[in-house]
């Protein structure tokens, strides 16, 4: 519910910004680029993608998060921001009780075990894509990214497999009224980062973004 109410209000938000801010903090605070989901997926590169030399230990994760003196680390603060339900903050960060909804197959789950937080762009999606050339710290901040509520997100562990590394050419979420938002945030995760797309996967992107998502928006602030 919290992430979902971020979600409508932040055009609203940015509206606002140089109302009540002063011009200095206007200046210094990033602004959200806001197109249609066609225009995005046309901003996004193609090239041929290269699984060669990834493993999943050069994205480290999970770390101290956004803030490290809280004792929870990044997956326990995305279980903590995403809760319709908040849990128990209990100590060494163990979470009990609360309630989540996993938007890729409309579960509610009453377990944060039961959870798997997704990277929106699987970790070895993004190494094709152009991970593979950046730092290990930039990896690192990827595999960690709280900076947009779209990188990362807390979904049942069964569907979370069933995507796997898998990009939209071939795995959807199977419920049809999460599948505009999947695609919108795939490709704001994708500028974002500026990760590029093989011929298969765009013109999956394509199909949706000319057809039943033609309304969705995408909204992303670039990572320098």
């Amino acid at each position: 519910m919290i992430k979902n109410l971020a979600r409508i209000f932040g055009a609203l938000s940015l509206a606002l910004v140089p109302l009540l801010s002063s011009p200095a903090a206007h200046a210094a605070a990033p602004v959200a680029e806001v197109t249609t989901l066609a225009d995005a997926v046309g901003l996004v590169q193609v090239t041929d993608e290269d699984r060669t030399g990834y493993t999943r230990t050069k994205f480290k994760h999970w770390n101290s998060g956004d803030d490290a003196g809280d004792g929870c680390n990044t997956r326990a603060e995305v279980l903590i921001a995403e809760a319709v339900v908040a849990p128990t903050v209990e100590s060494g960060c163990k979470l009990t009780g609360g309630t989540w909804v996993s938007y890729y197959d409309g579960q509610e789950v009453t377990s944060a075990g039961s959870l798997d937080i997704d990277h929106m762009v699987p970790l070895a999606e993004a190494w094709d894509s152009g991970a593979s050339s950046w730092t290990a710290a930039r990896r690192e901040a990827y595999a960690n990214d709280q900076g947009a509520d779209v990188s990362l997100v807390a979904v049942t562990a069964r569907s979370n497999r069933q995507k796997s590394d898998q990009d939209p050419a071939d795995w959807m979420p199977p419920s049809p009224e999460a599948q505009c938002r999947y695609v919108g945030e795939w490709v704001a995760t994708k500028l974002r980062w500026d990760l590029t797309a093989d011929e298969r996967e765009l013109e999956a992107l394509k199909v949706y973004a000319e057809g039943p998502c033609e309304d969705t928006i995408v909204r992303y602030i670039p990572v320098v």
